[in-house]
């Protein structure tokens, strides 16, 4: 929140024009003062304490926004759910004040970190809002509302199931083509998807995003397209049923169909190109699209005649092998290339088993790449994992007499731990 005292204030709030509906904000900021309905992302005015630790993760910039307007009069949350576009700023005679009354954002307050000090867990804390120092360039926004052009259009050229028939998971790969329009992506990258149609209030559906599965080059070397993985949905966190627009309409989608695309976005969930730097990768679900991209590119690279490879670790979470994308592809890949980890929850006879629980089964290999200045960690799947994940870091870290404070800082600040969860 803003100064009480403060007659008029410069109220932060979010695009709903260009938000991609990302969740990067709700997940990074550390008083929760961000919060979402079934169509937009909103600030609470009363929570925000100007910290601005959402701003720098925000692949589109719609977090960036702010407003002058009287203390008593801010925009409430219920207010912002209805919004299709930002108010315009209100005219100066409307605050009965000077325009250099305005209380204006600060600096982003650092994080208590005091020994002595109890301050709560946040693995938001350490999420690195800066790409690997080796990563290749970038492009992002490319098309969108802001852009010269709103969107593109893609041919689909593939799509195929990837989880196993008959199990309750139906997760597709599908294969958008781009022709001669530019698209350039990298892994860790997304995109959004526009479903065609309107909402019951008559409002066109915006966009959904998904991660790229594809490396750089293409699903298919040398051309130019893209893949993604994407989970029918039919029902919502609470199990009640629900029709998931985008996602049902892009697994319906056949050969020669086309598709609205906007993005590329991200700029910071991004591979190191150095080849001997180690890549350690946790997800769950179809949180598996952005590794399944580091993983192909790591894969073409290593056919090369003197490619050297750092480590590649792979822990990989589902409900049930069935459920999991790409269980047949991940089994063929050479133990050689790829520490591979699988962790199933739902396994009949069998007792429960996370991603968190495999890595510390494997702490002194963890242990190991903690300490090393070339190894980058990757998060990606629901928001439910995130915590217990970087708590098994944590774990990991100080069982093996590293100070996670001084790591965790360490992580954030130089690229090497990045959480994109959902």
């Amino acid at each position: 929140m803003t100064d009480p005292a403060a007659g008029v204030i410069k109220q932060h709030l979010i695009d709903p024009e260009i938000c991609i509906r990302c969740n990067t904000c709700e997940a990074t900021c550390p008083v929760g003062a961000i919060t979402h309905d079934s169509r937009n992302y909103v600030v609470d005015v009363d929570k925000c304490n100007l910290c601005l630790a959402c701003v720098p993760p925000c692949p589109t910039g719609s977090i960036d926004n702010w407003r002058s307007v009287p203390r008593e009069a801010a925009y409430t949350v219920d207010a912002q759910f209805g919004w299709d576009e930002l108010p315009a700023e209100l005219p100066p005679e409307a605050f009965g004040t000077p325009d250099d009354a305005v209380a204006a954002p600060t600096e982003a307050a650092p994080a208590p970190q005091s020994v002595g000090e109890a301050v709560a867990f946040s693995s938001a804390r350490y999420n690195a809002t800066l790409p690997p120092w080796s990563a290749a360039h970038p492009y992002t926004n490319l098309y969108g509302p802001r852009a010269a052009q709103a969107s593109i259009t893609a041919t689909v050229v593939g799509n195929v199931r990837v989880t196993e028939v008959g199990s309750d998971y139906d997760t597709h790969h599908l294969v958008l083509d781009f022709g001669a329009m530019p698209f350039p992506v990298l892994e860790g990258q997304s995109i959004g998807v526009l479903p065609p149609g309107v909402d019951a209030l008559g409002r066109a559906h915006h966009a959904r995003q998904y991660s790229v599965a594809s490396p750089r080059n293409g699903e298919r070397a040398g051309y130019n397209n893209v893949s993604l993985t994407v989970k029918r949905v039919l029902e919502d966190h609470d199990g009640r049923p629900v029709r998931g627009v985008a996602s049902n309409y892009l697994c319906d989608r056949e050969v020669g169909d086309k598709v609205e695309v906007i993005g590329p976005f991200g700029a910071s969930f991004l591979m190191p190109n150095h080849p001997r730097s180690h890549i350690v990768m946790i997800c769950t679900g179809t949180g598996s699209a952005p590794m399944r991209a580091m993983t192909e590119w790591r894969r073409r690279l290593r056919e090369t005649a003197k490619f050297e490879s750092g480590k590649l670790m792979l822990f990989f979470g589902a409900r049930s092998q069935e459920e999991l994308p790409y269980f047949g592809p991940l089994t063929k890949l050479p133990k050689d290339f790829i520490d591979i980890n699988l962790a199933f929850s739902r396994t009949p006879g069998q007792p429960k088993r996370y991603v968190q629980d495999l890595m510390r089964e494997r702490a002194a290999d963890l242990a190991a790449l903690l300490a090393d200045e070339q190894a980058y960690f990757y998060v990606c799947g629901l928001k439910a994992m995130e915590e217990g994940v970087v708590l098994a870091l944590r774990d990991i870290a100080t069982q093996a007499g590293l100070d996670w404070e001084t790591l965790g800082a360490t992580l954030q600040r130089e690229g090497r731990l990045h959480l994109e969860t959902y």
